[in-house]
């Protein structure tokens, strides 16, 4: 049996992948978060090499560790889970590899949502629900999109300008839990940050 999907989910990209104080910051998250809190290692061009480096690193801290899709990394480092983009290798195939997977999809509406729900998606991780810099170009969802995938019945990770106060919104509108990139790495004090975005959560 799967250990429980955890509610608040830290992603990370090739900036933060590369900072110097990449496991300095990882540890306040993890400290404040245990198991209620992934550490995603995530980096859409960092070479292979590079992403099982900090994929690594991010593995010794107690919070457990997602793999954004690179399986053969997920493999390697006996992840948690793993998130697979939009338009990515079938969740079919990556259960195949390691049934233990919490395995997501990456989706940006509601017929994105109900693709991935067939396909056999563990959760999904929606959005942008709110503006966010990480994806200037890409309209909001919103708060009522994602209530509506939400009702599909899967856990909703909710992504995009989502920090303390924003959790809260999303839960009311039946997200699971919340993934964010910059309010958690960026933050002025990391643990604290977590505490709160996890007791807005609960």
């Amino acid at each position: 049996m799967k250990p429980p999907l955890p509610r608040l989910h830290a992603i990370t990209d090739e900036r933060i992948a590369r900072r110097a104080d990449l496991e300095d910051v990882a540890r306040e998250l993890a400290r404040s978060g245990g198991a209620n809190l992934a550490l995603h290692a995530r980096g859409r061009t960092l070479t292979g090499l590079e992403h099982y480096d900090f994929s690594s690193r991010l593995s010794t801290f107690p919070s457990p560790v997602f793999v954004n899709d690179r399986l053969d990394i997920a493999i390697a480092l006996s992840a948690r889970g793993v998130q697979l983009g939009t338009g990515g290798l079938p969740v079919s195939a990556a259960r195949q590899l390691d049934a233990r997977w919490w395995i997501g999809r990456s989706v940006h509406d509601l017929a994105e949502a109900e693709a991935a729900r067939a396909d056999g998606a563990d959760y999904l991780v929606a959005g942008p629900v709110f503006a966010t810099a990480t994806h200037p170009d890409r309209p909001p969802l919103g708060v009522g999109p994602l209530r509506q995938i939400a009702r599909l019945g899967l856990p909703v990770i909710a992504i995009g300008g989502i920090g303390p106060g924003r959790a809260a919104e999303v839960k009311a509108a039946g997200a699971y839990g919340a993934a964010a990139i910059r309010a958690l790495w960026d933050a002025a004090e990391p643990a604290d940050t977590v505490r709160r975005m996890l007791e807005e959560l609960r």
